[in-house]
């Protein structure tokens, strides 16, 4: 019998490409020809309302922010050229860390060039054989890909999910454990504080509570919850009132509501963040996070500190907004967060009501599959503390436009 020849990988990519360009699923990357703001310059298109960042509290393109980053380049120039512990620790770096801990009152804090890395190196370095880590089934890609990469790392680390948000499930998962031989080390529960597509908020307190009850660690992916959830912004613990201590570990990023440059970081104890200062691999194998970046990122973090109204304004605008898109004729996922997701099931059609949006000058991105389940696509709106009235009520003319034509 005569072999079948395997498609060539030139030839099957291009399948690929050309069923999601037939089949409307194709994405376009826009272009943007000036800074990050509550409007921005598409090319192609002009200047249009943006509801589609994370730059929650406006500070992407704040004058101190700015000149605080245009001061580092100055200062210390283009790149750190290595990683931390030959050559590239600068004294920015441990400004920036300072400011960390100061804002989650954490004995310490350790930055990376992304949230990506930070998620690569908290489960890797700090887990064992023996040690089992229980995650929220809708956690963010990076925390997944972190998990899975310890695996592969630490050979006999025990991995499991639980149903999104599901107390009592988590509750199930920790009961397995007390009773799995397998378990002999340390039990690691792992929420996103706001999951990014849903919009939801993790039941923190009642997660703390199972923890103590289990004695597991709780570890608190707050990317889009810090700078946001909270009277002054300290993240999704504050909402339920809770002191940063109540959470053992947190990761996030700096490029969201802290600035929207780069960088991630992981805060904790001193000696969990000493460990990943010596056996972290992106910490040993990465470049240090540059230092324009960590001078604009601690100034927005100062700013933040010192302006805690720019929250209440962010809540004031939210709570605007999702009254506003429910008068529209679409309906908008419940939530206290600045996440506002407009569910439209297929991939295709939020594509191009997205593309629609834009005809209206109002930029926002509809997400599909594989960044959100099949037949779970949505229009995921975003809001600012940098947006006015005006801009919302442009927001949701457009909604209301698009609703008529569909």
């Amino acid at each position: 019998m005569t072999a079948v020849a395997a498609p060539s990988f030139s030839s099957r990519t291009q399948t690929i490409l050309s069923t999601l360009a037939e089949t409307g699923q194709l994405k376009r990357l826009q272009t943007i020809e000036g800074p990050m703001d509550r409007t921005v310059r598409l090319q192609g298109r002009g200047e249009v309302l943006c509801f589609c960042s994370n730059n929650y509290l406006g500070l992407a393109n704040h004058p101190e922010v700015v000149e605080a980053g245009v001061a580092g380049l100055r200062k210390y120039g283009a790149g750190t050229a290595s990683v931390r512990f030959i050559c590239g620790n600068f004294d920015c770096h441990a400004a920036l860390e300072a400011r960390l801990c100061a804002f989650y009152g954490c004995e310490a804090a350790y930055t990376f060039t992304s949230c990506w890395n930070a998620n690569e190196a908290i489960f890797a370095t700090l887990c064992e054989a023996g040690d089992l880590i229980i995650s929220d089934e809708l956690n963010h890609a990076s925390i997944i890909d972190g998990i899975r990469l310890a695996g592969v790392i630490k050979k006999g680390l025990l991995r499991t999910v639980y149903k999104h948000n599901d107390i009592a499930a988590l509750r199930a998962k920790l009961e397995d454990a007390r009773k799995n031989p397998e378990v002999t080390g340390t039990i690691w529960v792992v929420t996103d504080g706001v999951f990014s597509m849903e919009g939801d908020i993790a039941d923190l307190p009642s997660m703390r509570a199972l923890c103590d009850e289990f004695n597991a660690l709780l570890v608190v992916d707050d990317s889009h919850g810090t700078g946001v959830m909270g009277a002054t912004g300290r993240g999704t613990h504050e909402h339920f009132g809770m002191p940063a201590s109540a959470i053992d570990y947190f990761t996030g990023t700096l490029g969201k509501a802290l600035g929207g440059g780069a960088g991630g970081y992981i805060v904790g104890s001193a000696r969990a963040i000493a460990l990943l200062t010596q056996r972290g691999r992106p910490t040993l194998f990465s470049n240090a996070l540059p230092c324009t970046i960590a001078c604009s990122a601690e100034k927005a973090i100062e700013v933040l500190m010192r302006e805690p109204e720019r929250v209440q304004r962010l809540r004031d605008n939210v709570a605007v907004a999702r009254e506003g898109i429910r008068g529209t004729g679409f309906t908008v996922l419940e939530s206290s967060t600045a996440i506002c997701p407009v569910i439209v099931h297929d991939t295709a059609k939020a594509i191009a009501m997205s593309k629609r949006l834009l005809d209206f000058g109002v930029f926002v991105i509809g997400f599909g599959f594989p960044v959100v389940a099949e037949g779970h696509a949505r229009l995921r709106i975003q809001i600012s503390a940098a947006h006015t009235t005006e801009d919302i009520a442009s927001l949701c003319a457009a909604l209301k436009r698009l609703k008529s034509e569909s």
